[in-house]
């Protein structure tokens, strides 16, 4: 089975700007953003080490073929991996439900793929590629 580190949340909006803001008066300071520039899609805070990702419902819609909403799974755990394709086959294997296939992107510079936990939560298992 790979490794994984470095743990965090994404939480899906449908007001980004409103989110970001509220997440900020709470302490939590803007480390990423994409795209750079214009209206920004995803957008990551950190706090005593803590990251927490914001995106928007559209971008997960339209990038990764996700379908947040509804009254559940509005977060999800990330977990940072070597290799994305062999952790989506061992997990999978292990009976955990396929969400989204790996794919690339970011311009190709991570691949990422979701599986379900046991309660349904979607769970991103992302590396950065070389």
């Amino acid at each position: 089975m790979p490794t994984f580190s470095a743990p965090m949340i994404n939480l899906y909006s449908r007001d980004l700007a409103r989110a970001v803001a509220f997440y900020s008066e709470l302490g939590f300071v803007e480390t990423f953003r994409t795209p750079a520039s214009g209206e920004p899609e995803h957008i990551q805070l950190k706090l005593d080490g803590f990251t927490l990702g914001i995106a928007t419902i559209e971008a997960a819609r339209e990038h990764h073929g996700l379908r947040p909403g509804g009254e559940a799974h509005w977060i999800e755990i990330v977990l940072w991996t070597d290799d994305t394709d062999a952790a989506v086959k061992a997990l999978v294997a292990q009976g955990a439900p396929l969400l989204t296939p790996a794919h690339d992107f970011l311009e190709g510079r991570l691949r990422a793929a979701w599986i379900a936990d046991p309660d349904g939560n979607p769970v991103q298992l992302v590396q950065r590629n070389r």
